[in-house]
Parts: structure tokens; C-alpha cells; sequence
């Protein structure tokens, strides 16, 4: 009894000095802008808490206030997960937090050819990263530890090229096979100009090597292939794309022979009256396969024990705008955020819980809805961020 008496007091003088430790929590990152109809204009950072037993859950625990022409679009972390950088679509294009530092603070990149910066994706050896630029239809390639601008890659689109880049979007990256995958996507404000093609890069030159298309529709069917993302850990090397338009998934694989891919659809979205596929993720094991549609709003669950063929297990209807998704550290729930680009019939501005072994909704968090703002895209913070393909 005396030792519980001598430690009871140290633990309370704890607790009242640093009261966050006698509270759980689990951070992720959202940044989130007014809706259209919104007035005044706002545009942020927001830091909110997932853990299902804090009582900040659901809520803003810091919030950061960003300018309203930037219009910020996505965060990705480097190798190290020390910097998060954002991609804007807007003024800015390029900025980069260093998040071992608090206050937060956003610095810019100087990437000046690189208009409406979309996907970013880093070399396994933590020395370069690549940008996507949607707007100037070109992929800039810095220096990931000094964040100079090194290269632009880039090829004109003509009447006989075949090898180009067009609104490129989703980027994907082997250091094994010394390749990067580009989608060509849409024009970011004439989405009736849709490409339909992915296109092969060396990674560490920058050569651009071919382009394969992404629909076995007559072209040009506008198909807007939108991700590209890789297996970890596949043999052979394997990858999935998503068409936006075309609404169909496909599988990329590489031949060490003749160094280059195969590729053939896999999954065709369609039949389940469900459009615009998004986003794709793995889980820790990588049986588990996860794509988002944006309309009318699922979360699709695959079963890749077989990656050649993956089987659909479960379609769960989400809110408008399916989007990104961020997972609970023992991967039970699943936090699904609903806004593309503030589209009408795909900006719904909630976050969807999805209890991943039920395969239920558990509840939505409105935190963003009710005060007129669409989140655009949500990580876990650092501690919390696990990510084995993107």
C-alpha cells in the first residue's frame, strides 16, 4: 500500500502537467477549403483526432489557415516521413512542411513549369521526388533532400508522337525495374478533353520510353486513366490503374525480358453503377485491395490473394465524392473522406468510418460539413502514417 501511496502522487503531477498523455489520440492531417456556396472564403490545414476513445474525437485539435488561392489538392510524405509536401492547384504549386518542427510552417518550391501540381512519389534511395503537373502536362524531378527542381520532363503531344505526356495525374514508382508510370488524365478545366493513355518513364534519367492505352473502347475514348500505383513487394513487378471516366481497372505487368509492361483490364466498375474511381490502397499484408468511387460514393474492397484476378468481396456505399482514405493503426476502420474538387454531386464534405471487419459504416464525422468546408484530402500525422505504395 505504501508504494501505491508513494506513486499516486508523481502520477497525478504528471498528468496535470502534461495532460494529453492521460488521453489517447490518433492524428491525421486534412486540408480542407470552403464550399462554393460558402462565404467568406476559407482554406486550411486542419489536425484532427480519429481515436475513437479521446474526447477530441472527430474534432479540430489545430488548425491552420492557409490563403484561398491555393487550393490545396493533395500531401504526400517523403521516405523518412520528416516533410510532407503539397500539391496545389492553384498558386503554389509546390510547398513542403517540415514536420519535425512546430509551428508548422509551409515553405515553397520553386517549380515554375509546373502548373495545377498534382501526385508526388519518392526514390526508395530518398534522393529525388517527382511531381505530376496536370496543367503544363509535364513531371518535374527535384532533389528530395536539398527540394531543388533538377529536370522537367516533358514531350510535345503531336499527330504521330507516341510518346508523351498529356494532364498528367497519378504517378507510380519501382526503384527495382527503374521505372515510373505517369496516368494522363484531364485538362483541369475542360474535362471533355480527356487522354487515355499511361505513359513509361526511366527514373533515373527521366527518358521518356512509350505509352500504352488504358481502354479496349475505339479512340480516343477519353477514358482519363487517374492512378497508378504498384504492388510492393509483387513478382513479378505489378501495378493498377484506375480510369476515371472509363470507370474500369487495370493491371500492368512487367516482362524482365523484353523490359516492358503488359497491360489488360482486370475489373470493370460499370456493371455496379458506380463511376469515377479514385484512389487505391494496399493493406500491411497485401491481400487486401481498397478503391474509392466518387459517384455515387463507395469503398470497394478486393481480395488480391490472387493479384491477377482480383476479387471484389465487398462494395460500401460511402457519401459523394469518395476520395482518399486513411486507416486505423490495427487497420479495424477504415476513414474515408468525400469531396472531389468540390464537384457538384461528389462533394458531399464528410468523413465515412468504416468498420473494415464488419463491413458496415460505423458512423460519419461532419466536423467539416456543418461548418461549410470540403476536406480535399486526409493522412494519418507522421506517428501514425503507415503507407507501403504511395
Amino acid at each position: 500500500m505504501k508504494i501505491t501511496r508513494t506513486l499516486k502522487k508523481p502520477l497525478t503531477a504528471l498528468i496535470l502537467l502534461f495532460p494529453m498523455l492521460a488521453q489517447a489520440e490518433v492524428l491525421a492531417l486534412v486540408n480542407y477549403q470552403s464550399k462554393p456556396d460558402q462565404t467568406p472564403k476559407r482554406e486550411g490545414l486542419a489536425i484532427i483526432d480519429l481515436d475513437f476513445n479521446s474526447d477530441n474525437f472527430g474534432k479540430i485539435v489545430t488548425d491552420i489557415p492557409l490563403p484561398t488561392d491555393l487550393v490545396v489538392h493533395h500531401i504526400f510524405y517523403n521516405k523518412d516521413v520528416t516533410k510532407a509536401y503539397v500539391a496545389s492547384l492553384g498558386s503554389n504549386p509546390l510547398q513542403v512542411i517540415d514536420m519535425t518542427k512546430q509551428p508548422y510552417d509551409l515553405k515553397t518550391i520553386s517549380v515554375p513549369e509546373c502548373q495545377v501540381a498534382e501526385d508526388l512519389v519518392f526514390s526508395g534511395d530518398k534522393k529525388r521526388w517527382y511531381v505530376t503537373c496536370m496543367g503544363s502536362s509535364n513531371v518535374i524531378m527535384g532533389d528530395a533532400q536539398t527540394d531543388k527542381q533538377i529536370k522537367v520532363i516533358a514531350a510535345a503531344k503531336t499527330a504521330t508522337s507516341k510518346k508523351f505526356i498529356s494532364h498528367p495525374h497519378g504517378i507510380g514508382i519501382n526503384d527495382e525495374i527503374n521505372r515510373i508510370v505517369i496516368a494522363n488524365t484531364v485538362h483541369p478545366t475542360d474535362f471533355s478533353d480527356a487522354d487515355e493513355t499511361v505513359t513509361i518513364i526511366k527514373a533515373h534519367s527521366g527518358k521518356i520510353l512509350s505509352t500504352h492505352k488504358m481502354s479496349e473502347k475505339a479512340s480516343p475514348s477519353g477514358s482519363a486513366p487517374v492512378e497508378a500505383v504498384f504492388l510492393p513487394k509483387s513478382n513479378p513487378t505489378r501495378l493498377y490503374i484506375n480510369t476515371m471516366f472509363g470507370n474500369t481497372l487495370w493491371t500492368g505487368i512487367w516482362n524482365s525480358m523484353s523490359q516492358n509492361f503488359s497491360f489488360s483490364q482486370i475489373f470493370d466498375f460499370n456493371p455496379l453503377k458506380q463511376g469515377v474511381p479514385l484512389e487505391i490502397y494496399f493493406n500491411h499484408k497485401l491481400d487486401k485491395m481498397y478503391i474509392t468511387t466518387a459517384s455515387p460514393g463507395y469503398l470497394n474492397i478486393f481480395n488480391i490473394k490472387n493479384p491477377a484476378k482480383p476479387v471484389l468481396e465487398k462494395s460500401i456505399a460511402t457519401a459523394e465524392g469518395s476520395h482518399h482514405v486513411v486507416f486505423s493503426p490495427d487497420e479495424r476502420y477504415a476513414f474515408v473522406q468525400n469531396n472531389l474538387l468540390n464537384l457538384p454531386n461528389m462533394s458531399d464534405g464528410s468523413i465515412t468510418v468504416v468498420d473494415l471487419q464488419e463491413s458496415t459504416v460505423k458512423m460519419t464525422i461532419d466536423t467539416f460539413k456543418n461548418q461549410g468546408l470540403n476536406p480535399n484530402s486526409i493522412v494519418m500525422m507522421p506517428k501514425w502514417y503507415h503507407d507501403n505504395a504511395h
